[in-house]
């Protein structure tokens, strides 16, 4: 175990990690903000968008919003939706639009929006399967035919913002051209993050089951990632466990051509190789 000459915020545990962060890391702090979750970089606008940290709203209801930070002037900060229907975990759709999951509240529906980012206007993709309402959409990724995978925990339950679960926690596709939403996954305690591989033949899928109500830890329950096998259909198989996080529990996810990260719940990430062992950590704080 090593930290990195240039930036001791990296510890590396395997020398192949070099080939995702190159050979002069560095972490530097943009802006302090109250950022949270769905962080989507567009390249065209050098921007960075993001959810802000839940506030206390109407019924409990977490109020957020979603912020823009563009890199050239990362103090010149704006709002794009100043009261997001509880929006969590973020990513961009084929044109560029945002596609956020909205946890919804005790009085507005959870579903999957699409952002205009030019305009701030808001158009719902998906609030239910097969009729039943969602329980409160966590994370989502866009694969290259423009389906939408994202998963659908009742942490909104949970956490006393939404009513009683009417479907299980469960991972979906959504598929725009047909307007079907499918159930890909039903195995999961509480599913969280998602990400696809490189190719898009691999899907991997957290599991925060350890962490019920707020602030809570059930050793005993999922603190893991999953990876599946996508077929050309868009269908799921062989599903395996890909890394155990331990302590705490995974959180969001992200993937590059020979890595998987996730940010358990702490200032902490954790990268793992493709069969799962862990290839490096970074810490992040301010410099």
């Amino acid at each position: 175990m090593t930290a990195t000459a240039t930036d001791p915020a990296f510890v590396l545990y395997a020398p192949g990690f070099d080939e995702v962060i190159g050979d002069a890391p560095r972490l530097s702090l943009l802006a302090e903000v109250d950022a949270h979750e769905g962080p989507v970089y567009v390249a065209d606008e050098r921007a960075l968008y993001f959810t802000t940290m839940p506030r206390p709203g109407v019924d409990r209801s977490p109020s957020v919003q979603i912020k823009r930070l563009p890199l050239e002037d990362p103090n010149d900060i704006s709002v794009i939706v100043a009261e997001a229907n509880g929006a969590n975990g973020m990513t961009a759709d084929l044109d560029g639009d945002l596609i956020v999951c909205e946890q919804g509240s005790r009085w507005a529906p959870a579903r999957i929006s699409r952002l205009d980012r030019m305009s701030g206007e808001r158009q719902t993709v998906v609030e239910s399967w097969r009729g039943l309402p969602l329980n409160s959409p966590n994370d989502v990724v866009v694969s290259s035919d423009g389906a939408i995978w994202f998963t659908d925990p009742s942490y909104g339950h949970l956490q006393g913002f939404r009513p009683e679960p009417e479907v299980g926690d469960h991972v979906y596709r959504h598929d725009p051209a047909t307007g079907q939403t499918t159930v890909v996954a039903d195995s999961f305690d509480k599913p969280n993050g998602i990400a696809l591989s490189a190719d898009e033949q691999v899907l991997y899928v957290t599991d925060s089951g350890a962490n019920q109500e707020p602030g809570s830890y059930h050793v005993g329950r999922p603190h893991h990632i999953k990876a599946f096998h996508v077929t050309p259909g868009g269908r799921l198989t062989g599903e395996r466990l890909f890394a155990v996080i331990s302590p705490g529990v995974p959180d969001g996810l992200k993937s590059t051509a020979t890595a998987a990260s996730t940010r358990p719940r702490s200032p902490a990430f954790r990268c793992s190789a493709r069969m799962g062992s862990c290839w490096a950590r970074f810490t992040c704080r301010a410099s």
